[in-house]
């Protein structure tokens, strides 16, 4: 026959493995009581308000007038800089005729 250590042992080895299994059992019944809970999703969207929204042709009216801003603002730099350089060119010239024409040799 068995020892009483040896058959402490086997029932402490026989507890311990009752108890895996229990937990295990327990976790399994965890996973699915879980899954069941996560079962629906639903797609999130942004919210907009009513309020705050501009009509449609509103938006493009801005938009518009914007390029429009642009063209002219474009129009007028494309002037200033042909004025810049015609003031430019004449003064050179002015400078080389001075320069050949009346200035002192010496």
């Amino acid at each position: 026959m068995n020892s009483p250590e040896n058959y402490e042992q086997e029932l402490q080895h026989r507890e311990r493995k009752l108890r895996e299994k229990e937990a295990e059992l327990r976790l399994r019944e965890l996973e699915t009581e879980i899954s069941e809970q996560d079962a629906k999703f639903y797609r999130t969207v942004k919210h907009e308000s009513k309020k705050t929204e501009k009509p449609a042709w509103r938006k493009k009216t801005v938009l518009g007038l914007k390029l429009f801003g642009l063209g002219v603002v474009a129009l007028v730099a494309v002037r200033l800089a042909a004025v810049v350089a015609g003031v430019v060119i004449i003064g050179i010239l002015m400078f080389a005729a001075y320069k050949l024409f009346f200035h002192p040799q010496n």
